[in-house]
């Protein structure tokens, strides 16, 4: 199989990346199991291309995706965030926007920790 299911249906494991990937572009690293971050990573890559092309149908089709949250005033979204602040910061860049970093096991139920961040992050 091309991916992992992560114990889920497919609409619950869409909900779970749009989740994800929304919080990644937000904070710049996330902490995570190492088997959603295997898969979340290719989605946050392909995303982080459509906003580095920066058209309308670039915009939109990553509006279909990432969640818009409501935020406290003074905070962008993270769409703007995406298409102003990481497009140009990877406009140089021609791949490899993010890095997975092992932390070890959860406590609890021993899952494999790391974190899921964007590489050039401040």
């Amino acid at each position: 199989m091309a991916y992992s299911k992560l114990s889920r249906d497919a609409s619950s494991r869409k909900a779970l990346f749009r989740d994800l990937v929304t919080d990644l572009f937000l904070y710049e690293r996330i902490q995570t199991t190492e088997a959603k971050a295997k898969e979340l990573r290719p989605i946050a890559e392909k995303l982080i291309t459509l906003a580095k092309r920066g058209d309308l149908h670039a915009r939109r089709q990553v509006a279909a995706f990432v969640r818009r949250e409501s935020l406290a005033a003074g905070e962008q979204d993270a769409i703007q965030k995406l298409f102003s602040e990481l497009a140009t910061r990877y406009s140089e860049r021609p791949g490899g926007y993010t890095r997975i970093l092992k932390l070890g096991p959860r406590r609890g139920d021993a899952a494999p920790m790391v974190y899921l961040e964007l590489v050039d992050r401040a």
